[in-house]
């Protein structure tokens, strides 16, 4: 653990000199699919499937980029039609990628890293900029708890294995506090709201649009968010035979996540109304998770996986998943260097 805590506190994930620019980034995209397009037209119409099945969750991007319908008119120009398959959380998003049932799938650090634990055979295709502020650990207002080091002895509720997990470990650690010196309990999103606000748990490590409700409607307290600890990322990601098969679709889906990602940087007010209305939260607390979100596409560099590899690293250390994982064998071989 020692290791563990030098290996947080020396990394600063959100400031990567290799980053490439958005839109540099949809020109290799555009420049890409139409090389491949080019070189293999007449086999890809014999060869390309008759739908594509994409996997979402009512709170992501991908409900934006399903409510314009887009992507569904790209793919129907290419006689090929689009279903759309709702999930309530990323690890039976990606146990569905893995069994063929879905050939898209997108969530945060946290899931692929058990999917492929699990031996899921999926790919990293792209990804969104970090966002460190769309997820914190919060405290009740009136809380005796101002540092992350106070958490020591106390109970903290969080989604075991999900993206706080990570940010609880590493808060932990720049600390100099063990991950054994909390209390985790492990609840769903709704189960540890209802714990925080009856005062049954010290603390809560959660993610938007949860954490925007719980700002505006349980009085809750900023402890830390993940600036300076973890990058948090969300990723998209598919099947290995799907990706290697069509790559030109991978970049066409590709295209459509960075310009409905543009739309959204662009329309707040409109992206808040469609989410509100796939979520039933109201569109302020759409607003605010919103507004401190970077939207955009990125590629999965071996930076990026390197990273993702001390995310693996940090859940076998502390006991999450029962054997090392290389991330780096699900690296896209399309992806942009």
């Amino acid at each position: 653990m020692e290791a563990l805590k030098g290996n947080f506190v020396s990394q600063k994930h959100d400031k990567s000199p290799h980053r490439i620019s958005r839109p540099s980034y949809l020109k290799y995209l555009a420049a890409s699919a139409l090389a491949l397009v080019m070189s293999s037209t007449s086999a890809l119409a014999e060869d390309a499937p008759q739908s594509i099945q994409i996997g979402f969750q009512k709170a992501s991007i991908l409900t934006l980029l399903k409510a314009r319908s887009t992507l569904d008119q790209a793919l129907e120009s290419r006689g090929i039609d689009t279903e759309w398959i709702e999930f309530p959380a990323g690890p039976q998003m990606l146990e569905a990628l893995n069994l063929g049932s879905i050939d898209f799938a997108t969530v945060g650090d946290a899931p692929p890293i058990f999917a492929q634990a699990a031996n899921a055979d999926l790919v990293y295709v792209s990804r969104t900029p970090a966002n460190p502020k769309t997820e914190a650990i919060l405290v009740p207002k009136d809380s005796p708890i101002h540092s992350v080091a106070d958490l020591e002895g106390k109970s903290v509720a969080l989604n075991k294995g999900s993206d706080v997990n990570y940010l609880v470990a590493t808060a932990l650690a720049s600390a100099d506090l063990e991950y054994s010196q909390i209390t985790p309990r492990y609840l769903k999103p709704a189960d540890a709201r209802a714990a925080f606000q009856q005062g049954s748990v010290d603390a809560w490590a959660i993610w938007d649009p949860y954490y925007a409700e719980a700002e505006v409607n349980a009085g809750a307290r900023l402890l830390t968010d993940a600036t300076d600890l973890v990058p948090h990322y969300s990723f998209y990601l598919s099947s290995r035979d799907f990706a290697e098969s069509y790559p030109d679709l991978v970049n066409l889906f590709n295209q459509q996540i960075e310009a409905v990602s543009q739309w959204t940087s662009n329309h707040h007010a409109e992206a808040a109304k469609i989410l509100s209305s796939a979520t039933d939260l109201p569109v302020p607390i759409w607003q605010r998770a919103i507004e401190r979100t970077d939207y955009g596409l990125e590629p999965v560099t071996d930076d990026i996986l390197t990273e993702q590899q001390t995310l693996a690293d940090t859940f076998y250390d502390i006991g999450l998943i029962p054997k090392e994982v290389d991330v780096s064998t699900a690296k896209w071989k399309h992806a942009s260097r």
